[in-house]
């Protein structure tokens, strides 16, 4: 019996001999100021402690062996150290200096603004729509932006065809032809934004939307009265980019665009195609179309010059040609000599020129040149009501 209590009690000696304890003082690693409330913990024993208000920390209870120890705080980098035990003499009572960690916020690249001046001092209402949202709207409707700026604040898309879905855009209640469209900075379609270029614009090939309101605005011409919308396309990166996106309604439509980009050492391009068609659609079967009938074909190449880190030039154009008609579906599926209709045939052509250097990190040089040719052809017909006159058709 008196054996048996000698070797309990030697086994219970080598026990506690066998525990060990780990002590430090966590400090900044700047102004090496104590740090209160540091996680100190050790996994694989769920065994952990917080530093005091004079950044020590106590772990008891810890057997020999090689342990990993995780010191971690808010707004800190955890910080992951490796002991044995027993200790040696240089980590008893050590201190432990932990690092601040930055966190980063994506970039946001603001690029319609014509001068160089800070946020701060530009008076400008600037929006701005990219990422997410623009990838949402885009594939809810691919076919044209109308979706993708009438649920911005202050923007609305007015229908002004009953028939062929003519919309402009209507910022801040003024009317359409007060808007301003360009893209990258450059005028799209001239005085003509009011027309149908909200229908005409697929969103595939764009990397964020600016809309710009109030009297700021009239810093890009008379035409800018209400507003203006930049529309900002994808440049070349150093992966390649190849996107498609096909489309197809219940009403009997079908949307197929194409997107490419690459960039290879001084020399990049983006190409953009698209191909948009629809049916006559009635859905309330009173002989009128709510959709009407169309095809559009969009295409849009561009070419990037890398110079040097300073100098850069892109040169590209934009051709759009759409065939749309609407008003009585007896009339355009059938072909009828009589019945209205309202016949649209546009064809817009634009080039792009942009040229930049920079001098010093504030002053560069920039050159835009654009040439735009916009022909479009609107066809009405009216019947009289009197049976002697014929039809009379206004151009």
């Amino acid at each position: 019996m008196k054996h048996l209590v000698l070797m309990l009690w030697l086994l219970a000696c080598t026990t506690t001999w066998a525990q060990n304890s780990f002590e430090a003082t966590i400090q900044e690693s700047e102004n090496n100021e104590p740090l209160y409330g540091v996680s100190v913990f050790i996994k694989t024993l769920n065994n952990g402690a917080v530093t005091n208000m004079q950044g020590l920390v106590h772990l008891k209870n810890i057997p020999d062996g090689t342990h990993t120890i995780e010191i971690s705080y808010v707004g800190f980098k955890t910080l992951r150290i490796t002991r044995n035990f027993p200790l040696d003499n240089q980590y008893l009572n050590e201190t432990i200096l932990l690092q601040e960690s930055h966190e980063e916020m994506d970039e946001i690249i603001l690029t319609s603004t014509r001068s160089s001046r800070t946020f701060q001092d530009t008076p400008s209402r600037l929006e701005f729509i990219a990422g997410e949202e623009l990838a949402e709207k885009g594939n809810m409707k691919p076919g044209d932006i109308r979706m993708l700026l009438n649920e911005s604040t202050g923007i609305q898309t007015q229908q002004t065809s009953a028939t062929s879905y003519n919309s402009s855009i209507r910022i801040q209640g003024l009317d359409g032809k007060y808007t301003q469209l360009i893209r990258d900075g450059l005028p799209l379609y001239s005085g003509y934004s009011g027309g149908l270029s909200l229908m005409q614009i697929a969103p595939l090939d764009l990397k964020q939307v600016e809309v710009i309101k109030g009297s700021s605005s009239t810093l890009y011409g008379g035409g800018a009265i209400a507003g203006l919308v930049n529309l900002i396309s994808k440049t070349p990166q150093e992966e390649r980019e190849l996107s498609f996106m096909a489309n197809a309604t219940s009403a009997l439509g079908l949307d197929l665009s194409g997107f490419y980009s690459e960039k290879y050492g001084k020399i990049g391009t983006t190409v953009f195609a698209s191909y948009n068609t629809a049916t006559p659609y009635d859905p309330a079967d009173i002989g009128l179309t709510a959709i009407p009938k169309y095809d559009r074909f969009t295409l849009n190449p561009k070419l990037f010059l890398y110079l040097n880190e300073e100098t850069n030039l892109n040169i590209g154009f934009n051709f759009v040609t759409e065939n749309r008609l609407g008003g009585s579906i007896d009339f355009i599926k059938e072909d009828r000599d009589a019945g209205y209709f309202e016949r649209n045939s546009t064809d817009r052509f634009s080039t792009q020129l942009l040229g930049s250097h920079s001098f010093s990190s504030t002053l560069s040089l920039v050159v835009k040149n654009s040439i735009s040719f916009f022909d479009r052809k609107i066809e009405i017909l009216t019947i009289h009501l009197q049976e002697s006159k014929p039809p009379h058709f206004q151009k």
